[in-house]
């Protein structure tokens, strides 16, 4: 076999190619080693969490007046029939009895023919007339038989019969000055009057029409005063101090105030009056209770008018050292969460005395100063560390 030879520079550049690498790895090692030796040890940090952000009202306990509202129909204190209280023939008929129309007490409505009641009074007048002399010549004659018999020139059954005779004539002066006031009654009755101020609701007569004592003819309502029921739940009775089953009216200084409202003819409405009495039964129906206002039309220049549906606005009772809150105050059911001086989140209960509109009055378990928060919070934490900030609405007041 033949050997190759390799020339001695040759050689040289095979070696050199062959360690340099090895030379370039072991330097590349060696600088590894050392960076990790002289590098920094890391000391893990881990954040505090951010305390959210929550809106709190102070604790300031005040005096509120408790109101109640409801609902309920204008109606009047007085409807009646109208009858006349004699028959007849209707010869005139008042502008006023007409659908709507006003009339006040002692109007005259409606007339009927008085022909034959003038005639009746007349001849009770003769008959009084007569009675009236027979009794006096009876009277005239017992006097006279007296006078006799004490002189005994008459006898007693003489005396005793003029007796009777005056007595007789006596009963039928009574019984004529009686057909006498019944047939002036009845002439004065040919024109019927109103019994009261108020408003014709409707009517049922025309002129020449014949009328009786059972007809009646219109159906009218009184207009100086109106009433309002008003169903009230009975929880809510206690805010108002009303007695169930009061009886009669309540004493003025126990009746409450109420402000009535309606939206009429594009405008807003308002009357004052007062809760003068409450119905003794309970509503089987809808378990409530109904309490009475009553409006005097006089006290205002459009009273409410009758049909007319109407907002209440009840005047209760004045209590002390309530807490006003925001309903969305409460949670889980009557507890509340209250920063403490560390800004952490506590909760509390409560006792809440109602709820009114879009607020809960507090009666216990709040003291003044503390702060209750009151932004919404999906899931609060015992001891969650907060950030307060007042309240802008209560910081405006």
């Amino acid at each position: 076999m033949k050997r190759k030879l390799l020339l001695p520079g040759v050689e040289l550049l095979t070696r050199h190619k062959m360690v340099l690498p090895g030379l370039v790895i072991l330097v590349a090692t060696f600088g590894a080693v050392a960076l990790m030796a002289t590098s920094p040890e890391l000391d893990p940090d881990i954040p505090e969490p951010v305390a959210p952000t929550v809106r709190v009202l102070d604790v300031l306990p005040e005096s509120i007046q408790l109101r109640v509202h409801s609902q309920g129909t204008v109606a009047p204190t007085q409807v009646t029939a109208l009858f006349p209280e004699v028959a007849g023939r209707v010869v005139w008929i008042s502008p006023a009895l007409v659908n709507g129309g006003y009339f006040e007490k002692d109007t005259v409505l409606l007339m009927l023919d008085e022909q034959d009641y003038r005639s009746a009074l007349q001849r009770a007048q003769a008959a009084l007339t007569r009675a009236e002399a027979e009794y006096d010549h009876a009277r005239y004659e017992h006097q006279r038989m007296r006078s006799l018999e004490q002189r005994r020139l008459a006898s007693r059954s003489q005396m005793e019969n003029t007796l009777k005779e005056q007595r007789v004539k006596q009963a039928a002066l009574q019984d004529a000055r009686a057909n006498f006031d019944q047939a002036q009654r009845d002439l004065e009755r040919t024109e019927v009057r109103a019994p009261f101020n108020g408003l014709v609701q409707s009517e049922s007569v025309d002129v020449g029409q014949l009328v009786g004592r059972n007809m009646s003819v219109a159906t009218l309502y009184a207009s100086d005063q109106v009433e309002v029921r008003l169903p009230i739940a009975d929880r809510q009775l206690a805010f108002l101090n009303v007695p169930l089953g009061q009886r009669g009216t309540l004493p003025e200084e126990a009746q409450p105030q109420v402000t009535l409202s309606a939206q009429f003819a594009g405008r807003t409405l308002q009357w004052s009056g007062r809760i003068v009495r409450t119905e003794a039964q309970i509503d089987t129906a809808s378990r409530m209770v109904n309490v009475v206002a009553r409006v005097n039309s006089s006290d205002h220049a459009e009273p409410p008018a009758v049909g007319l549906f109407v907002d209440a606005d009840i005047e209760g009772l004045t209590v002390e050292d309530i807490v006003v809150l925001p309903r969305i105050a409460l949670r889980n059911g009557n507890r509340v969460l209250v920063v403490d001086e560390e800004e952490r989140l506590r909760f509390r209960d409560v006792e809440p005395l109602r709820l009114y509109q879009d607020d809960v009055l507090i009666v216990g378990g709040l003291e003044q100063g503390e702060r209750v928060c009151v932004s919404p919070m999906q899931t609060p934490i015992e001891g969650m560390r907060v950030r307060p900030v007042a309240d802008p609405d209560q910081a405006a007041t």
